[in-house]
């Protein structure tokens, strides 16, 4: 089967998915020419985008895109060639799913429950194309090796409001007070669009005389390595489609805790979940209060939760199985008359 990859964005979610899909189809990848041509670029590279487009539809039975953002808008007001599959994570959600023709979509891969339902309410007419598989990891890439406990709180993720860096550290410094023996780990630089949080962050742990105990590490090269630092990690956002990072931690050999985002409860227990800065604090006093032995069981069942829900191993074939199925109505669509007939009259 002939199938093109359109990316323009991140590729940290599809490695996995990519070399699947190679080692058992022709696959491509869209690359996007443009001129800077002193004349008429804007126009001149539209209409390369459309032709090459075009000509992708033409030469492949099916184009997944990784992202429902620009790439899926523009191409899916072209006339429909090809089976067209994708992956919408959480922000196209906000700011580009109103500029999709989902009528030239065959299948819309949602990384949670709690997306497919949200998607469902502002497209009802296209909820049989919508369908779960859950964002997930390879737990092999992470060495399970919970280190002995010593009150090491941590949170990796891009420093921006919605990940609400600012109030932990506020819901730290209460519980610091409890517990002196605390120290929380900041993973994450400046954010390109929220340059004064980061320094905003800065100044509120310097105010609340805290620079003992928190420590900024910025931009973080090598997870792997930076969880083994770590016994608690704390997912604190309000908004996440399925957050990679916990998933990661678990693998790790981290205990976990979520805010109770839409979709937290399908990654953890309710008892790894709260929604004020009380319940947080209680539920790690709670942990730091348990036996070894009790913490270590924790861990493994984690780790276990990692491996047989949240496993890419898994999903990148239920991903492969959903473009293949795309992928063969397209052939089947696109076949001469008289090769579908002479099908149909074997079968």
């Amino acid at each position: 089967m002939r199938i093109a990859i359109a990316n323009e964005e991140t590729w940290g979610f599809l490695p996995e998915i990519y070399t699947d899909l190679q080692a058992h189809h022709q696959v491509s990848r869209f690359e996007r020419r443009t001129t800077n041509l002193p004349f008429f670029y804007d126009r001149i590279n539209r209409f390369l985008f459309q032709r090459d487009f075009t000509n992708l539809m033409r030469n492949n039975d099916v184009l997944f895109f990784e992202w429902a953002s620009h790439l899926l808008a523009e191409v899916t007001h072209l006339p429909k060639q090809s089976g067209i599959v994708t992956r919408l994570h959480r922000y196209e959600m906000y700011e580009w799913v109103d500029r999709i023709n989902w009528a030239n979509v065959d299948k819309i891969i949602l990384v949670s429950q709690a997306k497919k339902r949200e998607f469902i309410e502002l497209f009802p007419d296209h909820a049989s194309k919508a369908v779960v598989i859950t964002e997930a990891v390879d737990p092999d890439k992470y060495r399970f090796a919970p280190k002995p406990f010593n009150g090491d709180i941590g949170i990796l993720c891009h420093l921006t409001p919605r990940k609400r860096v600012y109030e932990l550290v506020l819901a730290f410094h209460e519980l610091h007070r409890q517990r002196r023996d605390l120290h929380l780990h900041i993973g994450g630089g400046p954010h390109v669009k929220y340059g004064d949080y980061y320094f905003a962050l800065r100044d509120l742990v310097q105010n609340l005389n805290l620079t003992d105990h928190v420590t900024f590490y910025g931009h973080v090269s090598d997870a792997k390595a930076w969880y083994h630092n770590i016994d608690i990690f704390v997912a604190h956002g309000y908004s996440e489609g399925l957050q990679v990072s916990p998933l990661e931690a678990m693998a790790s050999g981290c205990y976990a805790l979520s805010h109770r985002w839409a979709g937290a409860d399908e990654m953890l227990p309710d008892d790894h979940l709260y929604y004020t800065d009380r319940e947080l604090q209680q539920r790690i006093l709670a942990y730091a209060d348990l036996p070894a032995a009790d913490k270590t069981a924790r861990l493994n069942f984690l780790r276990n939760r990692v491996r047989e829900h949240f496993n890419v191993h898994h999903t990148k074939v239920q991903i492969r199985e959903i473009i293949e199925a795309v992928g063969g109505k397209s052939v089947e669509f696109n076949q001469p008359p008289f090769v579908t007939a002479a099908k149909q009259k074997v079968g």
